[in-house]
């Protein structure tokens, strides 16, 4: 409901229109909180508006549309590829240890969005949550102590959930992550890193 509102920050807005655009049964679902919107939009009383307004509106009509990049068939799903500007060759991955890549995506500063590339068989360090966190896998699966997520599955964790995180030994994981909050890594080493990653 928060989505469709759009009362979420533009990070967890991104994770759910991609995987509303992977999940038929959850695209339903936003489309049924939208019709309840647009009915409760219908009896809604007008509201007095600036004089300006109509003239405002009639010349954002004539601005060009912004440049954006026509979503391709990949890995990547389109309301993804338009923040990337394409599929995974365009991604900037950067090295975060353990071979282990991110690419921080840019959106507005309460919460935070980054691409994660995570090598089969792989585990990202034991850790909780300050606050949220959603997780979407786009390629490969991972699986942590309470159940596994391929392709287009999304885990929600916060502050009662602690996890170790790991790939599956078959394809490296790939995954949309948002965090409204630092993580809450229990080793030091992951503790120090994270300082330097910005996780």
């Amino acid at each position: 409901m928060a989505y469709a509102t759009g009362n979420l920050p533009e990070a967890f807005n991104l994770i759910i229109a991609t995987h509303v655009s992977l999940c038929d049964e959850c695209r339903a679902v936003v489309e049924s909180c939208d019709a309840v919107g647009g009915s409760l939009l219908e009896e809604t009383g007008a509201v007095p508006m600036c004089a300006e307004s109509l003239e405002r509106a009639l010349a954002a009509l004539d601005l060009p549309p912004p440049p954006r990049a026509k979503p391709t068939p990949g890995v990547l799903p389109a309301p993804l590829q338009a923040y990337v500007g394409g599929d995974l060759d365009a991604v900037h991955w950067r090295p975060i240890g353990m071979g282990v890549k991110q690419a921080i995506l840019p959106t507005s500063p309460d919460a935070s969005a980054r691409l994660l590339h995570i090598p089969a068989g792989v585990a990202i360090p034991d850790h909780s949550h300050h606050g949220n966190e959603l997780t979407l896998v786009l390629q490969g699966a991972f699986a942590d102590e309470e159940d596994r997520f391929a392709r287009g599955d999304l885990e929600v964790a916060d502050g009662d959930v602690t996890h170790t995180p790991k790939a599956d030994p078959n394809e490296d994981c790939i995954c949309l992550a948002v965090t409204d909050a630092p993580l809450n890594f229990k080793g030091w080493l992951p503790r120090v890193v994270q300082r330097f990653v910005n996780i």
